[in-house]
């Protein structure tokens, strides 16, 4: 039996565990930071991940790195954490979102080469971090939601989105993996892209894109997601702050 080369763990935890073995990590939060990132940076924007939920502070970081700072959902108008306001958003808009799950995450990876996947580009991600990881480990991160005591709840999407990911890079897998890859299989057979009722709108769906996690230092310690090159992916290190 070949030696897995995909490994699969839930959330910031899990992230931990793997970041000092893997070539680099695949974050997965489907509803709906990586969607979000997903749609966005397919239409030339920057998304720059901030891990604190107070508005004054997030409000603070997008004017310090020269961005606009994401509406909550339940404002009218503006770009938000829902794919759909984000069909329409401009090229070279800088917008930082303040999920707080999915951003603590994307953010404890440190230096270590991170993708933001979901269902709708598991194939351009699965080969995006082939490439990167030059046959080195993959790690694979369902982000699932945070109980009030910050406990993990696993998501079923994130689940999904893992599953359609792995279903996609056909490489030895570790047992977590198998699974979430079985799971995919079991509930739509000969797909990679299942569809979750009730819960993904068919309105944000968008082609697929690759994209690549850029590291950024300055005041405070962030990160930015922007759209992949045709090249071979590397990362840029830069300070705005």
């Amino acid at each position: 039996m070949d030696k897995p080369r995909v490994f699969t763990e839930w959330g910031h935890h899990g992230l931990l565990a793997l970041k000092p073995d893997v070539a680099v990590l695949i974050i997965i939060d489907v509803l709906s930071f990586c969607t979000a990132v997903d749609i966005a940076v397919a239409r030339g924007a920057t998304i720059i991940p901030f891990p604190h939920g107070d508005a004054t502070s997030a409000a603070e970081a997008a004017s310090q790195a020269g961005a606009l700072c994401a509406a909550r959902r339940s404002q009218s108008g503006g770009y938000s954490l829902s794919p759909h306001s984000l069909q329409t958003i401009e090229p070279g808009t800088k917008l930082l979102l303040p999920p707080p799950n999915g951003a603590t995450i994307t953010l404890a990876a440190g230096t270590t080469p991170i993708l933001a996947g979901c269902l709708r580009n598991a194939t351009a991600t699965a080969r995006a971090a082939q490439t990167i990881a030059n046959g080195g480990a993959i790690g694979i991160i369902p982000a699932g939601e945070r109980w009030a005591d910050h406990t993990i709840r696993p998501a079923i999407e994130d689940w999904l989105g893992a599953g359609a990911i792995i279903d996609a890079l056909d490489l030895p897998l570790d047992a977590e993996s198998e699974t979430a890859r079985a799971t995919l299989r079991t509930l739509r057979p000969g797909t990679h892209h299942p569809r979750l009722p009730g819960r993904h709108h068919p309105r944000d769906r968008a082609r697929l894109q690759q994209h690549r996690l850029h590291h950024e230092r300055g005041g405070w310690v962030s990160a930015v997601f922007v759209k992949q090159p045709s090249e071979e992916p590397s990362i840029k290190r830069t300070s705005f702050l």
